[in-house]
């Protein structure tokens, strides 16, 4: 329960600072609003990644899970933005992918190296 809650905020953590950095590489205000107008598109994504690969099953695994849930928030960001007639240049597009792909799956990749242990402990008969 926890390490699914854990990934799904991993995850929407990943999208804000992804944001957060874009607004203000672009020198526009860092602010809740702003945060939330850019950002819901990929939050939306996010949420509909998790429950469509049902990432709760197995929340750090990198494939399929994080691939998955990776591809359904920037496929699904990408659509709101041009439905909504936000921009979705090449550029665009390219750097959303690389940085929330980096994000994403390398928070996944330390968090399995990470509880290594956890998965190679076998219990030992007590004598």
């Amino acid at each position: 329960m926890f390490r699914s809650l854990g990934a799904l905020v991993g995850d929407l953590l990943v999208v804000f600072v992804f944001v957060a950095v874009g607004l203000l590489s672009h020198n526009n205000p860092l602010t809740v609003e702003n945060v939330f107008l850019v950002g819901w598109p990929f939050a939306a994504g996010v949420l509909l990644g998790h429950l469509a690969i049902r990432a709760w099953r197995a929340p750090f695994r990198l494939w399929p899970h994080g691939v998955f849930v990776w591809a359904i928030t920037v496929a699904t960001g990408m659509t709101v933005r041009t439905l909504f007639g936000s921009g979705t240049e090449p550029s665009f597009i390219a750097v959303t992918a690389s940085v929330t792909a980096l994000g994403m799956l390398g928070w996944r990749l330390l968090a399995t190296y990470l509880t290594r242990d956890e998965r190679t402990t076998v219990e030992t008969p007590q004598h």
